[in-house]
């Protein structure tokens, strides 16, 4: 993987194994992938584990990709990532072809920093009311992460909306422009917070159980249908 003036470049080779094969071929470090998109032949590609791990914190699944295969660059964004629910190993990963004269949308994550007086100074409860945007932009153009000062929330039922963003005029957040992103709550009670610990939680291992099945549904087999980012053309295996 290579670095270039913010440019994200990955190296990947076309795979031969699929089936009962890709167990071993992730044992041997690397993880089966798939290019497509509009107007693109589906590639079965091999990716390094190590390399991709790197792009993967770099760029998200909204910062462009540039993959290149067999000598060719390829303009991608990573569409989906599958992992196991229990080691949380990446078993599976979708690159998307996206041309840079069209527009498309992605989930971009919420990152919020800063300090919120009405929870530093009045004991207010923070609530995280999204953990990501959809943001509709040219691929070049969509960030990795939204990030969000806390300090204008100064008093108790303070909220940040949808159109209180302050986002570069490139990007297009769809969505409700009066929807909460994030508000501070009154304090709880000592009655309350007795009865908030008295309800019954989910344990670990429900979550596991939950996650595993959901995961095992969702690892892509050879020869699947796999989605286009939202209202963009689903490509043909």
């Amino acid at each position: 993987m290579a670095i270039k003036n913010q440019k994200i470049e990955l190296n990947a080779e076309k795979r031969e194994v699929i089936g009962s094969g890709l167990n071993a071929l992730r044992k041997s470090g690397y993880i089966p992938a798939v290019l497509y998109g509009k107007n693109q032949e589906s590639i079965p590609l091999q990716v390094s584990v190590k390399d991709f791990r790197k792009a993967f914190e770099l760029a998200g699944e909204s910062t462009l990709i540039y993959l290149s295969v067999d000598g060719q660059s390829y303009p991608t964004i990573i569409n989906d990532i599958a992992k196991d629910a229990i080691n949380d190993d990446i078993l599976h990963a979708d690159f998307y072809k996206v041309r840079l004269d069209e527009k498309i949308k992605a989930k971009v994550a919420v990152v919020f920093q800063g300090e919120s007086p009405a929870v530093k100074d009045l004991g207010g409860i923070f609530v995280r009311n999204i953990n990501e945007l959809e943001i509709e932009a040219f691929p070049q153009d969509l960030p990795h992460e939204v990030v969000i000062d806390l300090s204008s929330l100064k008093n108790i039922g303070d909220q940040i909306l949808v159109k209180d963003l302050k986002l570069d005029s490139k990007l297009n957040v769809v969505a409700e422009i009066e929807e909460i992103v994030a508000t501070v709550q009154e304090p709880m009670s000592a009655e309350e917070l007795e009865k908030a610990l008295e309800a019954p939680t989910t344990t670990i291992e429900d979550v596991e159980v939950i996650k595993k099945e959901k995961e095992e549904k969702e690892v892509p087999e050879e020869g699947e249908e796999k989605p286009a980012p939202l209202s963009e053309e689903k490509k043909e295996e």
